[in-house]
């Protein structure tokens, strides 16, 4: 059985044991989070799909850790006109275990 869930703006095929780096949510290490904005659901023969969201379907998963991903450098730079810029950036995100898949 697998879903497609809905958060931070993006959409995740999972299933049940999948671990997942999602956008940054606001949860504990080792607490539990709901996502209920579940867009399809089922196995590969019986698949249903949501009108935009399955009617009482819901994934259940486990909160392993924040932190934030490995640094990216950004540069910009404009020619002949002695401008430049250098900036890092390092994005945040939480790692999910998927525990559950509930119609």
């Amino acid at each position: 059985m697998y879903a497609i869930i809905e958060t931070g703006g993006k959409q995740y095929r999972v299933s049940e044991g999948d671990i997942l780096f999602i956008e940054k949510l606001n949860a504990e290490a080792d607490s539990t989070v709901e996502f209920d904005r579940v867009i399809a659901a089922g196995n590969d023969g019986d698949l249903k799909f949501g009108t935009p969201t399955v009617e009482g379907a819901k994934v259940t998963a486990k909160v392993i850790k924040n932190g934030k991903s490995k640094k990216i450098t950004v540069f910009t730079y404009r020619a002949k006109k002695d401008s430049k810029r250098k900036m890092g950036h390092r994005q945040p995100y939480t790692k999910v275990q998927i525990e559950s898949i509930s119609l």
